[in-house]
């Protein structure tokens, strides 16, 4: 694909993103779109033959930089529970300030109006999650009874679950407070010794 037509598919997509995060897919229209990314309705239905497509590209870029940001944080190395809760802050962080990010969040949860499967971006994370919690068992950081699995799956809903509610009632404003407090919760349910790990100090922000 040539340059230029990379900038205007992701002019697009970043255009749509603001849109789709302040509308919602329903009320989001293609002439709203196209005047958000700067770029003619001609040059949008080159891309896009819908709305439909449009708002699945959202949520693939959403991917992408989410699973982008998580394989940069395990490519460290670092042992498996600190990086797990550093995976649960730098996506909080995205949510603060990836407007793709939080657009492909909302698109997923009204996906069912457009019909599309939006299973792998949870399938993924839930599958990282699962090989980091058998990684921490065998450090001795994570208590030898979690069901890796189980745990992965109830991590994943409780962080949807936590920076749902907190768009809902302030608009994230307390976000990563919200994802802190969890792991205050968690954490003595799954790690060999709690007191090992001060959240405060995992969830300050790393330069």
């Amino acid at each position: 694909m040539q340059q230029r037509a990379i900038e205007t598919r992701s002019s697009v997509i970043e255009g749509a993103s603001k849109v789709f995060e302040r509308a919602g897919y329903g009320n989001a229209s293609l002439s709203e779109i196209s005047t958000q990314s700067e770029v003619t309705k001609g040059a949008l239905y080159f891309h896009f033959k819908s709305k439909e497509e449009i708002a699945l590209a959202v949520i693939e870029a959403q991917h992408a930089r989410s699973r982008e940001a998580g394989d940069k944080v395990t490519s460290r190395g670092d042992k498996a529970l600190p990086t797990i809760l550093e995976c649960c802050r730098v996506f909080g962080q995205q949510l603060l300030d990836d407007v793709v990010v939080r657009a492909g969040i909302r698109l997923t949860f009204e996906a069912s109006v457009f019909d599309a499967d939006v299973t792998g971006p949870y399938q993924d994370w839930a599958e990282t999650m699962t090989q980091m919690t058998a990684q921490g068992q065998r450090e001795g950081d994570i208590k030898a009874e979690v069901d890796p699995a189980d745990f992965a799956r109830y991590l994943v809903a409780s962080f949807t679950g936590v920076q749902m509610v907190s768009n809902v009632l302030t608009g994230r404003q307390d976000v990563m407070e919200r994802i802190r407090q969890m792991w205050d919760f968690m954490l003595p349910a799954v790690a060999v010794d709690p007191s090992r790990w001060n959240t405060e100090e995992l969830f300050a922000a790393r330069a």
